[in-house]
């Protein structure tokens, strides 16, 4: 029996550690968790916050995943909003989910990522 989602795993090119350790630490605020031994020489960097655990892994011929994407619930997600837009990242309002005000943003090797909060009384 399902209990839990543990983690979701992102596809990033090779080198683009940087890159997501200031999105997804500085931008989105997570803290990155260390690799353990056996997996850090496979480049790539995990991350959490709350409850939500992302890993981000670093693929070869790497694609970014326009269409699948994680659903990351937030607090307070018209300051969120802003906080993204604020560091350059395009935020695209929806709402098209009934009881919910959600967007989509993209990191910064172009994974999409969507961020929602429950309307408050739904």
């Amino acid at each position: 029996m399902l209990t839990a989602v543990d983690h979701v795993q992102l596809a990033a090119p090779p080198g683009s550690e940087a890159l997501l350790r200031a999105f997804y630490g500085d931008v989105l605020g997570m803290t990155e968790e260390a690799k353990p031994a056996a997996l850090a020489g496979r480049g790539g960097c995990w991350f959490a916050a709350g409850g939500v655990r992302l890993h981000l892994g670093a693929e070869a011929g790497f694609r970014p995943a326009r269409k699948a994407h994680p659903g990351l619930r937030v607090r307070g997600i018209e300051a969120y909003a802003d906080r993204l837009a604020a560091h350059g990242a395009e935020v695209t309002w929806d709402d098209a989910l009934p009881g919910h005000r959600r967007f989509y943003s993209h990191d910064p090797v172009g994974n999409r990522l969507e961020f929602l909060e429950p309307r408050p009384g739904d």
